[in-house]
C-alpha cells in the first residue's frame, strides 16, 4: 500500500516532465521560425475543428487550419497548426515564418516574442510547482510512514 503512495505522484512527475519538454519544444519551434526572417504567403486549404472533453469535464474546442506555402528555393510545403485565429478562412492568404532548414515548422502566428516568452514562462512555473507539489507529497508520506512505522514497531 505504501508503494502507492510513491508511484502515482512518481507517474504524475512523469507526465509533467513530458509536458516540460512538449512546451518548450514548441516554444524553440516557434521562435526560430519568427527569427529566421524568411517569409512566404501561404493559402488556407482547409479549416476545421476537434473537441475533447464532455461528459463530467467541459468542452473544449480547438481549431485547426492547414496552409500551403512555396518556400524562396521552390519548394512547396504544407503544414497544420492549431489554435490559430477564426478569422482565417478556406483560401485566405497570410504570411507564414519559416526557418530555412524546417520550413515544415512553419508558423501563422504574427511575431510576438513577448507573449510567447509569458506564456511560455507561465506554463513552466505552473508544471514546476506541480512537480514540487508531487516531491514535497513523496517526503511527506516518507515522513509519516517512517513516523508510524517507529510507534508500530514495540
Amino acid at each position: 500500500m505504501e508503494t502507492l503512495f510513491y508511484l502515482v505522484p512518481t507517474l504524475m512527475i512523469a507526465v509533467a516532465s513530458c509536458a516540460v519538454v512538449v512546451v518548450i519544444r514548441r516554444s524553440v519551434r516557434v521562435g526560430r521560425a519568427w527569427n529566421s526572417g524568411l517569409t512566404a504567403e501561404a493559402r488556407c486549404l482547409r479549416t476545421y475543428t476537434t473537441t475533447s472533453g464532455g461528459g463530467d469535464s467541459s468542452v473544449r474546442t480547438t481549431l485547426h487550419h492547414v496552409y500551403e506555402f512555396t518556400t524562396r528555393d521552390g519548394r512547396g510545403v504544407r503544414f497544420e497548426e492549431h489554435g490559430g485565429p477564426g478569422t482565417t478562412l478556406e483560401g485566405d492568404i497570410v504570411t507564414v515564418h519559416y526557418p530555412a532548414d524546417r520550413p515544415e515548422h512553419a508558423t501563422a502566428r504574427p511575431p510576438a516574442q513577448g507573449k510567447l516568452v509569458a506564456g511560455t514562462g507561465c506554463l513552466l512555473a505552473f508544471l514546476g510547482t506541480f512537480i514540487l507539489f508531487a516531491i514535497g507529497f513523496m517526503v511527506v508520506t516518507h515522513a509519516m510512514f517512517s513516523v508510524a512505522g517507529d510507534f508500530l514497531q514495540p
